[in-house]
């Protein structure tokens, strides 16, 4: 799995003792020698020394609390495993009788408080009230007094006047204190190593909603709201980046990758907030005048029938195959790519097209390599509603034979909203609010109109379907997609 990778890559660099506990091995389908040969190949792939190598491996069933040393002797309890720990990982190297050092290690922003910071005392000890210097090197540090000390017990914060090293704690008062920095000794305390920050792989723009339906269900619509959530955001989300567009509503904002970005959006039309996002764009760099992009590795397992469409899909993606194994009697294959970031945008609905919802995907960012080509992401172009109104079955019974809709009869929809998904490649406008003719001319019976059911995408659908003149409208009641009124569209 991407997050056992890098994890297991980040305690390796570290220099730290590995336990493998290898869960759910209560499970019908588990398979723990598969598993831990598996994790075996990956502390060789990411160069484990010979002694981070022997590591002890613990199975458990967490659901049912037991744990052992093999698959067929598992205790009544955990104790195997803490047993383990205790044996296997020597506790934390501090100095009780040194200089003062606590390694920021993570932030919590408090609307009463301020900027919280979070970490491990390596030496010395913290008081409330204390003068600190905060560093991040030892030719840049700043002076601040700590306000507030807390520890952590159960889920909450409880305030202390004192810590030793060897403690968590949450300290207050230290201003705009970043992760990586150190709070060391006023007087002589020196900096810890820093922790270093993984740069953004993907960029989005924000905007405000220029819709016809703005204001309509959102609390907050201008854009200094959009800008004070945004910028306020990097008090407790520093892997991410925002900076001001090219115009006063628009700021552009850099994650580690889409879903990153996903969740913030999310986060944001629950609290109100109702804008416009373009497109999720790769973030490239260029050195010696050649262009590099970022690549990650994708780990797809899917049945041996559906192999063959993944196979081709990834491949048009510009993906390099590193591995492939089968998972014996289970009719299941594993598929290892390296692929560019940009050949990742939109593959997860396609691959469960392809492998009819039976594909897991699973991702990890790996490095910078050179530009790989052109990638063609999306097969379909879009059908765009020719004009505002209320849907009617009428009309979508005629629609539904260009493509796939969004829509259903009875739903509001603006001019130029993204209503269906079109069979060939460029765009149709069409219009699905058209009412039958009134005549006067008697019918013997009334024609039903049989209507398929409509596509129902959630906010990660829509970002991953949009194209550069696309946009996602979010609102707190609603996700729509249209087309950029700035961009003229392809039409058909």
């Amino acid at each position: 799995m991407p997050q056992t990778r890098f994890v297991l890559k980040k305690a390796l660099e570290f220099g730290l003792s590995v336990v493998v506990v290898v869960n759910k091995i209560d499970r019908s389908s588990a398979r723990p020698e598969f598993v831990v040969n598996s994790t075996f190949e990956l502390f060789i792939e990411l160069n484990a020394n010979d002694e981070q190598c022997d590591f002890q491996t613990i199975y458990a069933s967490g659901i049912n609390g037991k744990a052992g040393l093999s698959p067929e002797n598992l205790a009544d309890n955990l104790g195997p495993l803490f047993e383990a720990i205790i044996r296997c990982i020597p506790g934390p190297r501090i100095n009780k009788d040194g200089a003062l050092q606590m390694l920021v290690t993570n932030i919590e922003y408090d609307e009463h408080k301020g900027r919280i910071g979070i970490g491990r005392l390596h030496a010395g000890k913290l008081q409330r009230g204390m003068d600190v210097k905060i560093c991040t090197s030892e030719a840049e540090c700043k002076f601040a007094r700590v306000s507030e000390l807390f520890v952590y017990e159960n889920f909450s914060r409880v305030p202390v006047e004192t810590v030793e090293a060897g403690d968590i704690c949450a300290v207050c008062g230290v201003g705009d204190v970043q992760i990586g920095e150190t709070i060391a000794d006023k007087a002589v305390g020196k900096p810890l190593p820093a922790i270093k920050m993984e740069e953004p792989t993907v960029k989005m723009a924000f905007s405000i909603n220029i819709s016809p339906f703005v204001g309509r269900e959102g609390k907050y619509v201008t854009s200094r709201n959009l800008r004070d959530r945004l910028y306020r955001e990097l008090e407790r989300n520093l892997a991410m980046k925002v900076e001001d567009g090219e115009t006063a509503d628009t700021f552009i904002v850099s994650g580690r990758g889409t879903l990153h970005i996903t969740i913030l959006i999310e986060n944001m039309r629950r609290e109100g907030y109702e804008f416009m996002v373009g497109p999720p764009k790769v973030i490239n760099k260029r050195v010696d005048d050649k262009v590099y992009e970022p690549y990650e590795i994708a780990t797809v397992e899917v049945p041996e029938e559906y192999m063959g469409s993944v196979v081709e899909l990834l491949g048009k993606r510009r993906g390099q195959m590193i591995d492939m194994q089968g998972l014996g009697s289970e009719g299941t294959s594993i598929v290892k790519y390296k692929i560019p970031t940009r050949g990742l945008l939109g593959l997860r609905n396609a691959m469960l097209t392809a492998s009819r919802g039976t594909a897991i995907l699973n991702t990890i960012f790996d490095s910078y390599g050179p530009w790989a080509g052109e990638i063609n992401t999306r097969e379909h172009g879009s059908l765009v509603a020719f004009e505002g109104g209320t849907t009617t079955s009428y009309a979508l019974c005629s629609s539904q034979e260009r493509g796939q809709l969004f829509v259903r009869p009875g739903m509001e929809v603006y001019k130029g909203q993204i209503v269906g998904i079109y069979q060939r490649p460029s765009d149709l406008s069409l219009n699905v609010c058209k009412r039958k003719a009134a005549t006067n001319v008697r019918s013997n019976k009334e024609v039903s109109v049989v209507l398929d059911t409509a596509l129902d995408y959630s906010l990660d659908d829509c970002i991953e379907y949009i194209q550069e003149d696309e946009l996602v409208e979010v609102t707190p009641s609603s996700v729509r997609m249209c087309k950029n009124p700035k961009i003229a569209f392809k039409k058909k």
